[in-house]
């Protein structure tokens, strides 16, 4: 089992009305050497220049990018390669992230290689430390400065995972 940390850069807050820009993944582990980064052309003529700001992409650029069903299916390659036959799903904003995600799989591919669930990064936390106003103390745990590169934001987020992990005994990535 790979538990892979995943950020979305997005157009717009709803998959299919807007597109997504970009994405970046990581499998969690020491080293943090094994990542994706996709970025695909819109799929929508709607767009919000606020939301497209926030990825550093113009118009132009986005719709330069690549296919979204080839990307997706890299993507899906590149998941059962690290992850075997399961993989999970973990994200900063598992709502935001997620709908993204399988949104694209579903619609391009049909199935979803994480299945049907994810981790919220926040929500493990407040529940580790028994306090449910901790859920975003865990940021300052993050060594990758949050630059919305979305390879570089997975990156963060993983390193806090790891130094969240090196707490207990039983998580899957030490």
């Amino acid at each position: 089992m790979a538990v892979i940390v995943v950020d979305v850069e997005a157009d717009g807050p709803i998959p299919s009305v807007y597109s997504r820009v970009c994405f970046g993944a990581i499998v969690v582990e020491p080293g943090l050497n094994r990542t994706f980064y996709g970025k695909t052309k819109p799929i929508s003529p709607e767009w919000l220049p606020d939301a497209l700001a926030v990825s550093g992409f113009s118009r132009e650029q986005h719709e330069k990018f690549g296919d979204p069903e080839k990307v997706m299916g890299d993507f899906h390659d590149w998941i059962i390669q690290v992850g075997a036959s399961r993989s999970t799903f973990v994200s900063d904003n598992l709502a935001f992230d997620w709908q993204w995600i399988n949104w694209y799989f579903h619609f391009y591919l049909g199935t979803n290689p994480f299945g049907f669930s994810g981790r919220r990064i926040g929500d493990l936390y407040a529940g580790l430390t028994r306090d449910f106003s901790a859920a975003s103390a865990w940021k300052k745990l993050r060594q990758t400065r949050h630059s919305h590169n979305p390879v570089d934001d997975a990156r963060g987020n993983a390193e806090a995972l790891l130094q969240i992990g090196s707490l207990f005994d039983k998580f899957p990535f030490k």
